[in-house]
């Protein structure tokens, strides 16, 4: 059986909080002011709406059960894990600096290649602080 799986998107909010959505998921939003709050929020919102799907239509929508990969755009990112410095991060993946700190603002969204990049340097951080032993 194939894994049922959607992706949901967490931005940063316009009051300093968290939104997150899914396009696979109609209807479904949340807010809250950190990241955990929102994830647990749209979880929660989730739940209802497919309880409300499931009440007029007499049965479940298809992504009911799915599991929820949260995804960050950059300035959710850098607002989440505050002490991730975005220039210092730039400079190790060979992203200019000035450009991250773009993205981390928000003024700007990277696409394509550049996203890859960043993408790929937050899993090579991230494979790396595995064998950290403290």
């Amino acid at each position: 059986m194939e894994e049922n799986i959607i992706q949901a998107v967490i931005e940063r909010a316009q009051d300093g909080g968290f939104t997150a959505y899914s396009d696979s998921v109609p209807g479904v939003y949340a807010n809250g002011l950190t990241e955990e709050e929102v994830r647990t929020e749209f979880l929660e919102m989730m739940k209802e709406q497919a309880d409300f799907v499931a009440e007029r239509t007499g049965k479940r929508p298809n992504w009911a059960d799915a599991e929820v990969q949260f995804t960050f755009d950059i300035s959710a990112l850098f607002d989440a894990f505050p002490f991730l410095n975005a220039s210092a991060f730039a400079e190790w993946i060979g992203i200019n600096p000035s450009l991250m700190r773009r993205y981390k603002s928000g003024l700007s969204k990277p696409t394509g290649k550049t996203r890859e990049v960043i993408r790929n340097g937050f899993r090579s951080m991230a494979d790396r602080l595995q064998h950290v032993y403290v």
